[in-house]
């Protein structure tokens, strides 16, 4: 599965792997922020650059694009190397798709705040911003998949199946759904209308979702688990088959998010239908990670980055259980609108992308630097507090999501509304408080990881100083 006769490009995915970090911890700082101001309105202290509506848009920003991109660039970089045996076929490219992206990112940090955005669900950035992000993205694509053409092994592995998957359908999602007339320099207007615009930008949302932080991520999960593991995958068929299934399946998904609304009931069926079929190759790619460690499950005792990918692949096989049930009309009259979908939503986000995101990153900063971490407790304490964090966010999510379902549909026996929807907020509060909570403790196990990485580079640093210093 891997060459390491030549030496390879891995300055890039040095700079992107410190990059994810600081990103991570900042972006779900935000995110406690965000969160503690639904809780706690006096928060935002009548701040237009502050209030919830601003700095949510700039925590899923930060944390998607920001550290997930961040992170997706690191391991592709890393492992299409490692699998196809030569250097990437441009490293001046790489360097350059690292610059464009930290310039699209600085530019979200300033715009969305002021409120400069198209208003789109993850598509926020406005249209010479989405410019960029194509640029560089292209760049990304183009460097990746020339250094497959240039491979020294005869087998293309199953983890760059999934990175080329990912790159092909965002390139094309995110410029059918950015297409947009401008009118000044950040302002433009999207070319489709009313039940279109919803239509593309779900199509568009949910293949993000299943492209970018599903298929992405199983790439690093079909590489990493296996090398962290030291044990080929459980199935290297079932991989494949996984592969095709979802890049075959998810594209049909978005409109499940549209239920009830102005589009065609049968796009809603379909999308419903497809999804519960979802749950069979779901399950069998989280199963194939898993039973990669069939008869070395002691590893997990002392291995703690191994630790964050298993875990990983319980959360992604909960969160897609989760979403096909959501997606089923009867279920969806109940859950949508409500804070069960923010609870699906970060089952996903943090149990399964920054879960396994940090595995990866920890696995890589230890060959890159040659090292072991600076402390493998920070390790630990790193993966139990994103547990607890993770468990405590979501719980909160469903209970106070099926709560709100419930009480916006309850009927006295005039026919009238129980409870207004005041009542209903008054009623979320505690677990707001709550969600709030998990997400600090989780965002203190981010810059835990920050420091730990930090003090691990010094050390490496310094220890790699001192042998140049005794060999002068």
């Amino acid at each position: 599965m891997e060459a390491t006769q030549e030496k390879y490009d891995f300055g890039v995915v040095k700079a992107f792997c410190i990059m994810s970090v600081v990103y991570l911890a900042v972006g779900t700082l935000i995110g406690v922020y965000a969160a503690s101001e639904l809780a706690w309105p006096f928060l935002n202290f009548d701040i237009a650059e502050i209030t919830f509506a601003r700095l949510r848009v700039l925590h899923t920003n930060a944390v998607i694009f920001a550290f997930g991109g961040s992170a997706l660039m690191a391991t592709a970089f890393y492992s299409v190397q490692r699998t196809c045996g030569v250097r990437l076929w441009s490293n001046k490219m790489a360097w350059a798709t690292f610059i464009g992206w930290n310039t699209v990112i600085v530019a979200a940090i300033i715009t969305i705040p002021l409120g400069i955005t198209q208003g789109k669900e993850y598509a926020e950035l406005e249209w010479p911003i989405d410019i960029l992000i194509a640029i560089c993205w292209l760049m990304y694509s183009f460097n990746f998949a020339l250094t497959i053409a240039n491979r020294k092994t005869s087998h293309i592995y199953v983890s760059n199946w999934f990175f080329l998957a990912m790159m092909i359908m965002i390139t094309y999602l995110h410029v059918v759904n950015s297409l947009a007339i401008p009118v000044s320099l950040f302002k433009s207007y999207s070319i489709f209308s009313g039940v279109q615009d919803a239509m593309i930008q779900w199509w568009w949302g949910h293949n993000a979702v299943g492209f970018y932080l599903t298929g992405g991520f199983l790439g690093i999960m079909y590489y990493f688990v296996p090398k962290q593991a030291n044990r080929p995958v459980f199935s290297y068929r079932l991989s494949v088959l996984h592969f095709w299934v979802l890049s075959f399946g998810y594209v049909w998904l978005g409109a499940h998010h549209l239920q009830y609304t102005a589009l065609p009931d049968w796009t809603g069926s379909l999308g419903a239908a497809v999804s519960l079929a979802m749950i069979i190759p779901s399950w069998g790619g989280a199963l194939n990670g898993m039973m990669t460690l069939s008869g070395a499950w002691d590893k997990l005792r002392d291995d703690y980055i191994l630790r964050f990918l298993i875990m990983s692949l319980a959360f992604y096989a909960m969160s897609t259980f989760e979403g096909p049930v959501m997606a089923a009309k009867t279920v969806n009259a109940l859950s949508h609108y409500t804070d069960w979908t923010v609870g699906h939503v970060h089952s996903g986000a943090l149990g399964w992308v920054a879960m396994v995101a940090a595995g990866a990153i920890y696995h890589m900063i230890t060959r890159l630097w040659n090292t072991e971490m600076y402390s493998n407790k920070l390790v630990n304490m790193h993966f139990w507090m994103f547990t607890l964090g993770a468990v405590i966010y979501i719980t909160s999510m469903w209970v106070s999501g099926i709560m709100q379902g419930l009480m916006w549909r309850d009927y006295d026996e005039f026919g009238t509304l129980t409870y207004t929807f005041a009542e209903s907020v008054a009623a979320m509060h505690p677990y707001y408080a709550m969600r709030a909570i998990g997400g600090a403790i989780f965002s203190g196990g981010a810059w835990i990881m920050l420091y730990n990485v930090v003090m691990t580079i010094r050390m490496a640093n310094a220890r790699s100083a001192a042998g140049a210093a005794a060999t002068a």
